[in-house]
């Protein structure tokens, strides 16, 4: 576009904007005139946020935004931008937009929305299925955060959403878990779209079934995220599922073996996710239990938990090399001797049956306190 002068553009850009925006343009040549870069900044993001601008982010950003981007705060500068680069043809000409941005603001006290800005274009290659090109981006950016002592949350925010991001790509559903968390921990879940709730909701409950190294789900179940599966009864199976798996419930997860069947992910670690199941079923015997009464026969086991007698010893050996247990293992008598189980998020049946054994507690120290007194009368007559 041919302009001579700042003016002479916001005029037409005024002439092609809908009513409701052509305040703002307006106040744009008033603050640029008057040079109040901040008050400026603030109405060029209000402007970019509403949707009928679309049209002409980029445009703004190009012609206008550039003659000042170096007076402004550069973090908001690069979100400036993210929103323009919505409006590039392809991802090739967004990446191409991105980069340049980036390379802008790598300045020394500016690093901040470098990240920023690397972290965005590593979106865009992730897109582009660039996976490798991606993990540099991410691996620089990542050095540089560790060197701040703090930085704004939406930096943070969207270095993890890429993480996550990638990591689903790459399908290692452990980090993906740990970073999608991380992700929801910088954000108000509340102001989600609930579609992209439900997703991650999805997403991160398969992810905790099926990774190799998630064996506790308590934080997943104690995060709000996971009452998006409630909201349609085509999700509900799968919430019922990682709560089956929370408290061992066997019986729970035969009833739910056709949906675990038909969802092709899970189908594909059913091996995986049986063993797993074993596991909290072994681990939930053993919580069950008092701890002056956790020596378990295999066959005691082998009845709880469903597991073939033959299996038993590797199912516990298992538990044990996990950090799931602690204990020893008499391979003459078959009995595990286990003092400690990992803990666990309880729900309400799971703390019923903590009230039951801490009223059976509290009567044993009853009894044991009226024995004592009783056949020490004379002791303490005297």
């Amino acid at each position: 576009m041919n302009v001579d002068t700042i003016s002479d553009f916001l005029a037409e850009q005024r002439d092609n904007t809908i009513d409701e925006l052509q305040g703002h343009v307006l106040e744009f040549e008033t603050l640029w005139e008057r040079k109040l870069w901040h008050e400026l900044t603030n109405n060029l993001i209000e402007f970019f946020n509403h949707p009928r601008s679309a049209p002409q982010r980029l445009q703004f950003y190009k012609v206008f935004i550039l003659k000042f981007a170096d007076r402004i705060n550069q973090l908001k500068l690069v979100d400036l931008a993210l929103k323009a680069a919505t409006q590039c043809r392809d991802n090739n000409e967004r990446l191409a937009f991105m980069q340049s941005v980036a390379t802008r603001v790598d300045k020394e006290n500016s690093q901040d929305a470098h990240v920023f800005a690397l972290i965005a274009v590593a979106r865009v290659k992730l897109d582009l299925e660039d996976l490798p090109g991606a993990r540099k981006d991410l691996d620089k950016a990542e050095s540089i955060l560790d060197k701040f002592d703090s930085v704004e949350t939406i930096v943070h925010s969207s270095f993890y959403h890429a993480q996550a991001d990638y990591y689903q790509a790459k399908q290692d559903f452990g980090a993906y878990y740990k970073n999608a968390l991380l992700y929801l921990a910088c954000i108000d879940v509340k102001n989600l779209p609930y579609e992209e709730r439900r997703h991650r909701a999805h997403d991160l409950a398969i992810a905790a079934l099926v990774s190799a190294s998630i064996y506790n789900f308590g934080e997943l179940l104690l995060h709000p995220i996971l009452d998006a599966l409630k909201e349609r009864e085509e999700d509900k199976w799968l919430r019922d599922l990682v709560f089956a798996f929370n408290k061992g419930d066997l019986v729970q997860y035969d009833l739910l073996a056709n949906q675990i069947q038909a969802h092709p992910l899970l189908a594909a670690h059913s091996n995986k996710l049986r063993e797993k199941i074993y596991l909290a079923a072994l681990t939930e015997a053993v919580f069950r239990r008092p701890p002056h009464d956790r020596a378990m026969s295999f066959d005691t086991i082998a009845s709880e938990t469903k597991v073939k007698p033959h299996e038993i010893e590797h199912l516990i050996m298992k538990a044990l090399s996990l950090g799931l247990l602690r204990g020893t293992i008499d391979q003459v008598d078959e009995v595990a001797h286990i003092n400690w189980v990992q803990p666990k998020v309880l729900d309400m049946t799971q703390i019923d049956n903590m009230r039951s054994r801490l009223k059976e507690w509290d009567s044993s120290v009853e009894q044991l306190g009226n024995w004592i007194e009783k056949v020490g009368q004379d002791v303490w007559a005297a």
